[in-house]
């Protein structure tokens, strides 16, 4: 029997590392488990973007703005490096053009600033078609990979949470906790199970009605150095991020690409390039959506992603060194589920590709609804 904990924390991704760190602030003890020997879903499939601008409005956006706080509090202190500091959206049409300026006219759009074709080119490798874009000051940038695994080694080393890997949680009545290497006790639970349906509370998940959303990702390599003072996006973010489409004014713009990017946006390709240490790109992305989507990532999808790349970065020579897919939770109506199974038992997933930009305020939000608030 192991030793007894205030909290239990089923699943080792961000979502889930984010509920250890705000139990453990509060002085809890905390125990996080997981079937893996180290973080290996979406946590790590992605880009390492934590986005601010472009979310939506209201809850999503105020999520993400406490989680960079959080990111930018933590990262230094758990070693992680921060590679880059906001975001440039780069459009190419007057429709995006009049998206860019309805948002920034928005309160969200507070400390961004609209930038001419000449003031872009004077610190990234825009192409001929871009006309302007937007600049952010909000978001950050890590490695995913990396950064994961050393917040994990930082909450066990400095904030004394203890991790029982390779265990799969079979059933829970507090205070035991059944899992496949023996029963753990603990007080509470807070479970986060990303895209696994079918295991602990599947009955409550499927009446949720969630899918999967089946990611492509590529990491291209400039033949020559070419620094990205930011990540950037085009205008197909700009239909598909909340912020930006559920303005009125987005609409035309949803118009002219219906017309112009069917295909792409039959694959729910946006884009988004952020940049590594070693001068590569990480790019995607895309979205396909089933109960299993199928394994196989399909070079025309990969085209279609590289396509819009090229429409805004001039990147001479540029070539593709790894591919890879990821899956995450998804719902049409919500971006994120805090379900309260109990007092002391909480079901958290998020239903979108937000985890990394809304995880942390979403888990202080939880572990709120176990202790009450916290103090100011």
């Amino acid at each position: 029997m192991s030793a007894g904990y205030d909290l239990a924390v089923v699943g080792a991704g961000i979502l889930g590392l984010a509920h250890a760190l705000a139990a453990a602030r509060r002085g809890k003890r905390v125990v996080v488990i997981d079937r893996d020997a180290q973080a290996n879903g979406a946590s790590i499939r992605n880009f390492g973007f934590v986005t601010v601008t472009g979310q939506q409005a209201g809850e999503c956006w105020t999520r993400a703005r406490r989680s960079r706080e959080v990111w930018a509090e933590v990262a230094p202190r758990a070693g992680i490096d921060i590679l880059q500091r906001g975001l440039t959206v780069l459009v190419e049409r007057p429709e995006a053009v009049a998206v860019l300026e309805a948002f920034a006219a928005t309160d969200m759009g507070a400390g961004c600033r609209l930038m001419s074709r000449n003031e872009l080119a004077a610190d990234l490798p825009i192409t001929p078609s871009v006309t302007a874009g937007l600049r952010s000051p909000h978001e950050l940038r890590v490695e995913s990979r990396t950064a994961i695994p050393r917040l994990a080694a930082w909450l066990q080393a400095e904030m004394g949470v203890t991790f029982l890997w390779q265990r799969r949680v079979t059933a829970i009545a507090l205070p035991r906790i059944e899992t496949s290497a023996g029963p753990v006790m603990a007080e509470a639970a807070v479970i986060c199970p990303g895209d696994e349906f079918t295991g602990l509370h599947a009955d409550r998940i499927a009446a949720m009605g969630f899918t999967r959303c089946l990611l492509h990702m590529l990491r291209v390599a400039p033949a020559s150095p070419v620094p990205l003072p930011t990540p950037v996006m085009s205008d197909l973010g700009l239909a598909r991020y909340l912020g930006y489409a559920d303005l009125p004014e987005a609409a035309p713009l949803k118009a002219r690409l219906d017309a112009e990017k069917a295909q792409a946006l039959a694959e729910g390709i946006h884009l988004i390039a952020v940049q590594s240490a070693d001068g590569s790109l990480v790019v995607g992305d895309s979205h396909r959506y089933a109960a299993t989507p199928h394994p196989f990532a399909g070079a025309d999808v990969d085209d279609l992603i590289l396509t819009e790349l090229d429409a805004v970065l001039d990147l001479p020579g540029r070539r593709v060194t790894e591919r890879w897919t990821g899956t995450y939770a998804s719902a049409p109506d919500r971006l994120a589920w805090i379900d309260h199974v109990s007092d002391a038992e909480k079901l958290v997933i998020v239903t979108s590709g937000t985890g990394a930009s809304t995880g942390f305020a979403i888990a202080e939000e939880t572990i709120a609804s176990l202790y009450g608030k916290a103090d100011p």
